[in-house]
């Protein structure tokens, strides 16, 4: 039945796209701007960045960040949510403090340390990880709390190592988290990643978007923002979601 329903949403879905750029096209038309490129002129500009080099470069290059904060954020996140869900103690003593870096702006974020550590990659990539890292903790930590206890007893009676209790009791009930914290943190990174090129990196979409900003280019910025767009789909509909149906298969049909 699921499958059937997504094969049916196809069309549905491939008629709102064309939907929308037949409107995007006339509005275009209608305007006659400059801020407004139509549809042809967009694909124009990034068969120009694409001949050039540049558009698969800069691409690579936010991609590779994206990719490098991702798993920082995701390691580091995962881990102080299991502590922070297996412990009541460590729970209440900073739960303060995940709320308040909740509440950084990014920016904030991004500034400091680009002038605590310099204009440096890993000031990049700790900057976006750093604005992530909360968001993983919390929902990591409400899958350690619904962790079931009974799992827990039996691993106890016999006498599995911790690396084992991790592996085969612990993790398999916190997938479905931990699928949902990737989900949500790949649209969150990516777009942070952009901000952190456009105020200290010298490459990256980011940097592309800063450069025709200034330009009044809106078409090759368009041509950037949507080709990585089209990337963070892939990655969507080609590894994330099949990853989070793969991590629900353990529980019973009916759940």
């Amino acid at each position: 039945m699921r499958g059937h329903a997504a094969g049916s949403k196809a069309p549905v879905w491939i008629l709102s796209i064309i939907g929308l750029l037949v409107l995007w096209a006339v509005v275009a038309w209608y305007a006659q701007t400059r801020a407004l490129p139509t549809p042809l002129q967009v694909l124009s500009a990034i068969y120009v960045e694409y001949q050039s080099g540049d558009l698969f470069f800069h691409t690579a290059a936010t991609l590779a960040r994206v990719a490098a904060a991702f798993v920082v954020a995701m390691v580091i996140g995962s881990a102080i949510g299991v502590a922070l869900g297996r412990s009541q103690v460590l729970d209440h003593f900073f739960d303060p403090w995940v709320i308040l870096f909740l509440n950084i702006p990014a920016l904030v974020i991004i500034v400091l340390s680009y002038i605590w550590f310099g204009l440096s990659e890993a000031a990049a990539v700790g900057a976006v990880a750093l604005n992530k890292i909360p968001n993983v903790v919390v929902t990591v930590r409400e899958g350690a709390k619904a962790i079931e206890p009974g799992y827990s007893e039996m691993a106890a009676v016999f006498r599995f190592s911790r690396w084992k209790t991790l592996c085969h009791v612990i993790l398999p009930q916190l997938q479905p988290y931990i699928a949902a914290a990737t989900r949500s943190g790949i649209a969150l990174i990516w777009k942070i990643v952009l901000v952190v090129e456009l105020l200290g990196r010298s490459n990256g979409v980011g940097f592309q978007i800063h450069l025709y900003f200034q330009l009044f280019d809106v078409a090759t910025i368009l041509a950037y923002t949507l080709t990585f767009v089209l990337v963070m789909l892939l990655v969507e509909f080609l590894l994330l979601q099949p990853l989070e149906k793969r991590s629900r298969r353990w529980r019973p049909a009916h759940a």
